[in-house]
């Protein structure tokens, strides 16, 4: 019977191919050489047991992969997804207002005011390229005041063309004659 025993222990051995006792114990303790063992193991069970399939995002690209390589993208992705305002280096707070700078102006009434929102905006980027203080470089250019007020004129004159009139109702009085 011991003999029956050895020869399918060998015979099992050989399936594997190892012996039984040159096989592995499985970690007991945590630690720097058993972390990736244990880490891998679970992953493998929760793939078997469908726990990463109904994740939100899967099968789709990876947001911003392939882009231009931006050094200070973990910032910009922290400001955008926060929806942050006034917080950050001059240079990345330059180039949001600048995307922005045509809705801005587009809400004010008097060419004064548009003059008066260029000039600041163009000498906050001068200044900005001045400093010496570190982070990303200053890309953001200074805007054409004369320029820029033409567009603000044309962009008014459009708007006001494809504006219905609005309806004037007749004053209503507070008395009644009668």
């Amino acid at each position: 019977m011991a003999d029956d025993e050895q020869r399918r222990r060998s015979h099992a051995e050989r399936l594997l191919g190892r012996r039984a006792e040159d096989a592995a114990p499985p970690p007991s303790t945590l630690n720097a050489e058993t972390m990736p063992a244990i880490v891998e193991t679970a992953i493998q069970v929760a793939m078997r047991q469908g726990k990463f399939d109904d994740l939100p995002g899967a099968g789709k690209p990876i947001p911003g992969l392939g882009d231009h390589h931006d050094p200070d993208w973990w910032i910009r992705r922290k400001i955008e997804r926060e929806n942050l305002t006034g917080l950050g280096p001059p240079a990345l707070m330059l180039r949001v207002e600048d995307r922005e700078l045509a809705t801005q102006l587009d809400s004010l009434h008097r060419e004064a005011d548009v003059r008066a929102v260029l000039e600041d905006f163009n000498r906050r980027v001068i200044e900005a390229r001045r400093q010496l203080l570190g982070g990303p470089p200053v890309v953001t250019k200074p805007r054409d005041v004369d320029a820029e007020v033409a567009a603000w004129r044309e962009r008014r004159e459009a708007a006001a063309k494809n504006e219905p009139a609005p309806a004037v109702e007749p004053k209503k009085r507070w008395f009644r004659r009668g």
